[in-house]
């Protein structure tokens, strides 16, 4: 495995706060970044934006705006995690399907895989800069565009569970299941969209507890508590 897309759940990065970030699971997330990197891997990432929006709250709010917002809470999210990166001593960059100029650089393949080829670290932020998709879909989109071995999908749940673990405590934790049975069974993985991309584009997934030791690296390894998604 040579590169891997990381996808961060904005709510996991907020830690206990849940919202906003805490820097201790931050700097966590970037001390595993960093031992994935000399160890010679690739590391895209893609990070949520629910610790600062969670889509449309309020009717009086259209849900194409509401959309943009998400997408821009995301783009914070990136330059504040790619600073603690900075601060861990990796090169970093972001990509945005629309323009920022002088926060980020515009979205292109080739641009992506030059900076992967500096050895940096790079983030996609922004989604897929259209509304009504989520960053689901925006990972799952950018590790197809950009060759991706694996996405690594980081929660703040411990795999993917067979009905939501937090109201039924018998949830039964599925070790491995297809990308097919998670559309079938309407499984809360990925969305519906981003479930058929992966399926269609032959795009494996693997889903873990961010907040776990050492999460990022073992879950790289294949030696972790959470679950393959194959296709």
């Amino acid at each position: 495995m040579k590169r891997v897309m990381l996808k961060l759940s904005g709510e996991a990065l907020s830690g206990e706060k849940k919202t906003g970030f805490d820097e201790d699971t931050v700097r966590t997330v970037a001390k595993d970044v960093s031992a994935l990197v000399k160890q010679g891997m690739e590391v895209g990432i893609v990070i949520g934006g629910g610790n600062f929006w969670r889509g449309r709250t309020s009717e009086s709010i259209d849900r194409t705006k509401a959309d943009q917002i998400g997408m821009l809470a995301t783009v914070m999210n990136c330059i504040y995690v790619s600073e603690i990166f900075r601060s861990e001593g990796m090169m970093t960059s972001i990509l945005t399907p629309f323009g920022i100029e002088g926060f980020t650089k515009l979205f292109s393949k080739d641009r992506a895989n030059k900076y992967f080829s500096k050895g940096q670290v790079v983030f996609f932020a922004g989604g897929t800069g259209h509304p009504y998709f989520s960053t689901d879909t925006g990972v799952v989109l950018r590790a197809i565009e950009v060759d991706a071995d694996m996405i690594l999908l980081a929660k703040a749940v411990d795999g993917v569970y067979d009905s939501d673990p937090k109201s039924n405590p018998d949830a039964r934790k599925y070790k491995s299941l297809t990308i097919e049975e998670v559309i079938e069974k309407k499984l809360q993985v990925v969305d519906l969209t981003a479930s058929i991309m992966a399926m269609e584009n032959r795009m494996p997934m693997r889903v873990f507890l961010l907040n776990g030791e050492h999460s990022i690296v073992k879950a790289v390894s294949g030696d972790f508590d959470g679950t393959e998604v194959t296709v």
